[in-house]
């Protein structure tokens, strides 16, 4: 049935994408929510799909599992947002829905995959874009950029270039020097 939905109709597609939602909603079975909230993920890849994903409220969806208990299945909805938030509507709507402080909450994941999913969705929140329309990158708060410079020093290559390139395009000199002398660690328990 996927694949006929990505051929068909646009029709076809929002139907497949709502029955996912709704299995989503109604499964009580762990492994089933895991399956579907991947395939979600994968759907919010293509920009074909982020109007029907807006329209099924699938941010909000990936929005509200960020809290879950489950390590898997927090992954896959941060994987969800960080494909969606590319989108200038979807990025407005994450940051309208306050979903900074949620996905800032992803960077003390024991998961590589979270917290680099995690920076990267920062990083399109806090990209040049949000400075020309005014917003002041929230993403960018002291603690975040402390938490950046220990990124930075992970042994997991992915994640500490993520953290330089944020620390160097995302922050200005006097934001990493503010983060430098923050003398409690509030990113304590963050994976390096």
């Amino acid at each position: 049935m996927a694949q006929s939905s990505r051929a068909g109709p646009e029709g076809g597609r929002l139907e497949y994408l709502q029955a996912l939602v709704t299995e989503f909603q109604e499964t009580e079975s762990e492994e089933a929510k895991e399956q579907v909230l991947a395939n979600l993920a994968n759907f919010a890849y293509d920009p074909n799909n982020y109007q029907h994903l807006r329209q099924l409220q699938v941010l909000d969806l990936f929005l509200d599992t960020l809290s879950e208990d489950s390590d898997t299945l927090v992954e896959f909805a941060i994987g969800g947002l960080c494909n969606l938030c590319p989108d200038p509507a979807n990025r407005e709507h994450v940051l309208q829905a306050g979903g900074v402080q949620q996905i800032i909450g992803c960077l003390s994941s024991p998961n590589e995959e979270t917290v680099i999913s995690a920076v990267t969705t920062l990083m399109y929140l806090s990209g040049p874009w949000a400075r020309r329309a005014g917003r002041e990158p929230t993403a960018a708060a002291a603690p975040v950029v402390e938490c950046m410079l220990r990124f930075s020093l992970s042994a997991n290559r992915r994640l500490s270039n993520l953290a330089v390139i944020f620390l160097e395009d995302y922050c200005s000199p006097e934001q990493v020097e503010e983060a430098r002398g923050l003398s409690g660690h509030t990113a304590l328990g963050i994976p390096l």
